[in-house]
């Protein structure tokens, strides 16, 4: 997919932060949309996706029961 989205969980990172996951939103949605810059037209819904898909991944995080090695 897209190589510069990094592993939010543990044991990958162990403090995840609201930029983290916005970021890792924003590199999906330009993926899958193919713009890095939206137009003016388009602005509105690119937003609207990387919101959504941020608080999204906060909820999977946090759903996540995760094992780490002791």
């Amino acid at each position: 997919m897209c190589r510069s989205i990094k592993t939010l969980r543990p044991p990958y990172l162990d403090h995840v932060t609201e930029d983290d996951t916005k970021a890792a939103a924003l590199q999906y949605v330009r993926k899958i949309s193919g713009f890095r810059k939206p137009a003016n037209a388009n602005q509105k819904a690119f937003d609207k996706a990387v919101r959504e898909i941020a608080h999204a991944s906060d909820h999977l995080l946090a759903a996540l029961e995760v094992r780490v090695p002791a």
